[in-house]
Formats: C-alpha cells, sequence, structure tokens
C-alpha cells in the first residue's frame, strides 16, 4: 500500500484522544470526503495495522452514507466502487456491528458518529490462507482483503451458511450453532440441512462480532491443504490448526 493514507496507529490515536462533542471543526463525518479527513488527520508514513478501541466508543450521533460492502468484497459508494484499496483497508478498521431488535446494522465508527452503511452479506472478504509454523506448531492463517489477520482456532471457526441477499449478516449465535460449524473431530458438523439451499457459503469470524466470507478460490485451496474423504454421502474436509483437528462436513447432493 503507498502512503497516501496517514498512520493508522497515530490517527486512531487522535480519534481516540478527540473530544467526543467535537469532531475537528467538521459539522458532520456522513460524507466520505469528510470521514476521510477525519480518520487521516495525521500525516505520516503507515506503519503497521492497528483497530482502534471502537468498544470504548459511544457516539450518540448517527447518520447514514450511500456506502454498501457487496456480497462480492467490493465497497461501493454513491453507485460507484471505491478502487483506492488503501481507503477501504482504512475504513474497514473502524467497522462496527450492532444487533438492534433483531436487525443487523453495520456503521463506520468514531468517537463523535456512528455512520451507518449497509452490508450485503458479510462486511469482510477472505482472500489468502497459509500455514504458519511457530513453536513446532502449524496454523492456518487467514488474511482478509482489508489487512485482517486471523488463525482457525475456537475464537475464530468456521461455519457454513446458506446465503440470503434479503438478510445482511446472521447473528452471531450461528457461529455457536454446531449444526453449522466447522468443529473438531470429535464433533463432526452435519450440513445436509444447508444442502437444499441455493448456495452455501464458507464464513470466519474476525473480530468484534464481524465475520469475512472466504472466498471461493480460498476456499479451493483448503480443500488442498486439507484431507478430504467420504462418509455417508458426504465429502468431509479436515483441516489442521495448532493442536486441534477440524472437520467440515458437505453434503455431495
Amino acid at each position: 500500500m503507498n502512503n497516501d493514507n496517514n498512520s493508522t496507529e497515530d490517527s486512531h490515536k487522535k480519534l481516540t484522544e478527540s473530544p467526543a462533542s467535537e469532531p475537528s471543526g467538521l459539522d458532520s463525518l456522513d460524507n466520505l470526503d469528510a470521514l476521510n479527513q477525519y480518520i487521516k488527520s495525521t500525516k505520516g508514513t503507515r506503519e503497521g495495522r492497528a483497530i482502534p478501541p471502537l468498544e470504548r466508543w459511544h457516539p450518540e450521533d448517527i447518520a447514514d452514507m450511500d456506502l454498501t460492502i457487496k456480497a462480492n468484497g467490493e465497497w461501493w459508494h454513491e453507485g460507484g466502487k471505491m478502487t483506492r484499496e488503501s481507503l477501504v483497508s482504512l475504513f474497514a478498521t473502524i467497522l462496527w456491528k450492532e444487533e438492534n431488535n433483531g436487525t443487523t446494522e453495520y456503521f463506520l465508527k468514531t468517537p463523535v458518529q456512528k455512520i451507518r452503511i449497509q452490508v450485503e452479506d458479510a462486511p469482510l472478504l477472505i482472500n489468502d490462507v497459509g500455514i504458519i509454523h511457530e513453536d513446532d506448531m502449524s496454523w492456518l492463517e487467514f488474511t482478509t482483503t482489508t489487512g485482517d489477520v486471523v488463525r482457525l482456532d475456537e475464537e475464530h471457526p468456521i461455519v457454513l451458511k446458506a446465503y440470503n441477499s434479503n438478510k445482511s449478516d446472521f447473528n452471531d449465535s450461528d457461529f455457536n450453532n454446531k449444526t453449522n460449524q466447522l468443529n473438531t473431530t470429535d464433533d463432526v458438523v452435519d450440513s445436509q440441512n444447508l444442502a437444499s439451499a441455493e448456495q452455501v457459503r464458507p464464513y470466519m469470524m474476525v473480530r468484534n462480532g464481524l465475520t469475512a466470507l472466504i472466498g471461493r478460490n480460498t476456499f479451493y485451496h483448503l480443500t488442498e491443504i486439507g484431507a478430504l474423504t467420504e462418509a455417508n454421502g458426504k465429502t468431509i474436509l479436515t483441516l489442521q490448526s495448532g493442536d486441534q483437528s477440524y472437520s467440515l462436513s458437505m453434503s455431495t447432493d
């Protein structure tokens, strides 16, 4: 990434220190330029990537922005695709999810304002997976298009979920539902109830309740990394990450 985005850590520090009632001289952050200016208020070279303490920010002001994260992971603003990857990655660090009366809502969250956006499916997209060797142990490590890195473990499970274009995402309870979840080999997933769905997609928990869709090519790579077996009319993909084995059962129908 180039340095047209300023230091994330410096920007987040300034965001944290900014008075909640004074958005750095800006009347509103509900437009792309104002939000960009507010986040990138400190010049410098981007070094690393940090997620600000969103859980400690409680802004009362809520606005709406014509910004949609498409089901394929693309970000669109006012009908046009956002092509600056550095800008999208910066905005992704302030993504926030809330459940309000059974409805999932997504925001770009700052200390002074929450800007409501639309998400067609998952807010993040995983486009890479690799094997990381650490302390005589191997881990499956996933990377999103916006820079998140997460390992497959009990806190970051994978689930199969039928894609529903009328629902912007699924509740956290779906990740606690062992009928869909990539689980240990002692409790192999039964996803037969999803077999009749028009489209079943793999998702992974990332951070702050945000999920990521595992891209098709990345999932194909997983089938090459793992072991495929057949049992009771299902294909079972077994993956090793850390000291645990995880299995995902997919109907062959």
